[in-house]
């Protein structure tokens, strides 16, 4: 049982190492590259962020669940 949860804890990490990663790549790429490139206006950056914003809520989410995990396996 133990190694099972090791493996479900260890997926959960990279699940939310990637959401990070993705997250913030995609924002930058169309808030400093995509976005400018074919003249979006700035109502548009706005839209990206609160989409990134949510991104980063979600991640946050997983990371007070990894917590509750890791918290329960060392009992």
């Amino acid at each position: 049982m133990s190694a099972d949860l090791d493996k479900a804890i260890a997926a959960k990490g990279r699940h939310i190492s990637l959401v990070i990663a993705g997250t913030m790549l995609a924002w930058l790429a169309l808030n400093l590259i995509i976005g400018p490139a074919i003249g979006l206006p700035g109502r548009y950056a706005l839209l990206f962020d609160f989409a990134a914003l949510a991104g980063m809520i979600y991640a946050g989410v997983n990371i007070i669940q990894l917590w509750r995990m890791r918290q329960a396996s060392k009992k």
